[in-house]
């Protein structure tokens, strides 16, 4: 091989090389790749109110309060779909499950011969009450662990009422529902709320009473336009009592204020110091 065909192979390696080299380059220019500050990828965070209102949605009235407006019919239909594995009528077969006629009230595991899971043995000495009917009926795997029935559960609240409606129907001796639950009390009113008294017309509040005046304190006199000075009758607790001589009174003497009837609103005149002198 002459020199002149390994200049030409050498040649090709060379572009090779500088044509990748400039691609790799110009992918680089197009596409700027930065680091993230923070690596990982950032998941979506639930809002306060929907996480605070899951609960909420998630509470279900008690059996006793649904089956009071539950419909056996309408259970009869949502038994259907248990009808490969079970049957409801007085003296039906066991199929992949026992004959349910009369299970309500009846203790786990009732039926003699059939074959039962060792979790549904364990509870015999339980009865089959309306609330642990329910709660099977929803998860019965979440409430009997072990259980062999592969049944995912009925979900709807309102459904597994009309069945447990449509199991008690079917039996010699239908239990009686269970009560409803009291309701609640209305709420007090809030502490420390002041009291508002009722006035005469019952909505409105009393005006406060009027205070007497204290003992031995007259009234300051008023002047009027014709000259003589107007001294107001001093209130007293009870009508027709003496009252109380002013401060600085002689001995053994009474004022020289004359007193008007107990009870009357008209004012006492007596003339002014200076028409008394001149009287003199």
């Amino acid at each position: 091989m002459d020199s002149f065909e390994i200049n030409k192979i050498l040649g090709a390696v060379l572009g090779t090389l500088t044509l990748t080299m400039g691609l790799m380059i110009g992918s680089e220019i197009l596409f700027d790749a930065h680091a993230p500050e923070k690596p990982g990828y950032e998941l979506p965070q639930p809002e306060e109110g929907a996480s605070a209102a899951a609960p909420a949605a998630e509470a279900v009235e008690p059996i006793a309060v649904r089956l009071a407006s539950a419909d056996a019919e309408k259970g009869a239909a949502v038994a259907k779909q248990c009808g490969s594995c079970h049957s409801f009528e007085k003296g039906g077969p066991n199929k992949v499950g026992p004959n349910l006629y009369g299970v309500v009230g009846n203790h786990h595991a009732h039926l003699e011969g059939f074959s039962y899971s060792s979790a549904m043995k364990a509870k015999s000495g339980e009865p089959w009450s309306f609330e642990a009917l329910d709660a099977f009926l929803a998860d019965p795997k979440g409430a009997i662990p072990g259980t062999a029935m592969a049944f995912a559960g009925v979900k709807r609240p309102d459904q597994r009422a009309n069945l447990i409606a449509y199991l008690n129907k079917n039996s010699d001796s239908p239990l009686p529902p269970p009560p409803a639950p009291a309701e609640g009390a209305a709420p007090a009113a809030e502490a420390g709320a002041p009291a508002t008294p009722a006035g005469p017309t019952g909505g409105e509040p009393a005006p406060a009473a009027q205070q007497p005046q204290s003992d031995g304190q007259a009234p300051a006199p008023e002047q009027n336009t014709g000259g003589a000075i107007t001294v107001p009758q001093p209130q007293t607790g009870t009508a027709g009592s003496a009252p109380t001589p002013p401060t600085g009174a002689p001995e053994g003497g009474t004022p020289e204020v004359p007193q008007g009837n107990a009870g009357s609103d008209s004012p006492v005149q007596r003339p002014a110091t200076g028409d008394r002198q001149s009287q003199q």
